[in-house]
């Protein structure tokens, strides 16, 4: 399981899967990755934005979601680097762990936050993705009602994006495994929370514009190193 969530930023392939989203895009508009944006019960961690003429057309937000841990892994990586030979990492790997997967946690927190940032985009008429691994997506089908939570629609705000890694040339690349959608109401129905939308349209529009750049340019192909940081 990804534990550091800047291992999604990968080649921007998460961000080139959101430009369906983006109704209002039209060739000859610029593409930029605006970091932290504010809306009601955080901030969005990126938006995908839609430029013409320094003025913002359209975007999506995309909030990525890796696992949280229990704990602390740093005195077994302290033992491990301690050790000198591989009869003693086997050793050291026997006393009980202080630290694991958050599994219940990670999921739960992962639909409070959507669910008070949905009902935002949704009365904006605008569309928020989720992106994460395959694994973590599985656990919240199981754990929470999904069963209203359909293939993916245009006409939903809400967007499941779940990855999967396989090994390719020595390395480990990030393909899209699936895509999922539903409304703030299906959000809604998982943990059956309310939230008002406090901000509109305009004041999300201005945010981006303060913040858009030519740092912020969508940069497609290259190396894994993050965008519009």
């Amino acid at each position: 399981m990804v534990i550091c969530p800047y291992r999604l930023l990968e080649r921007s392939q998460i961000f080139v899967d959101c430009l369906h989203l983006l109704a209002a895009h039209e060739p000859g508009n610029e593409l930029h990755v605006v970091p932290e944006v504010s809306v009601p019960g955080g901030s969005v961690d990126y938006f995908v934005t839609s430029v013409r003429d320094q003025r913002v057309v359209d975007f999506v937000g995309v909030e990525l979601q890796t696992m949280d841990t229990t704990g602390s892994v740093w005195p077994a990586r302290q033992r491990f680097l301690d050790t000198a030979s591989p009869s003693e990492v086997a050793e050291e790997r026997t006393p009980i762990r202080s630290y694991g997967m958050n599994w219940k946690m990670t999921a739960k927190t992962t639909l409070v936050q959507l669910h008070h940032k949905i009902m935002t985009f949704e009365a904006i008429n605008r569309h928020l993705v989720l992106v994460t691994q395959d694994d973590l997506l599985d656990y919240l089908r199981t754990s929470f009602d999904f069963d209203h939570v359909t293939e993916a629609s245009l006409a939903d705000a809400m967007h499941f994006h779940s990855y999967s890694f396989f090994e390719a040339e020595s390395r480990y690349d990030l393909r899209l495994d699936g895509r999922l959608s539903t409304d703030a109401e299906g959000v809604a129905i998982c943990l059956g929370l309310n939230a008002e939308p406090e901000v509109g349209l305009g004041e999300i529009v201005a945010q981006l514009e303060r913040k858009i750049s030519t740092a912020t340019l969508l940069r497609i192909g290259g190396g894994g190193g993050a965008v519009g940081m």
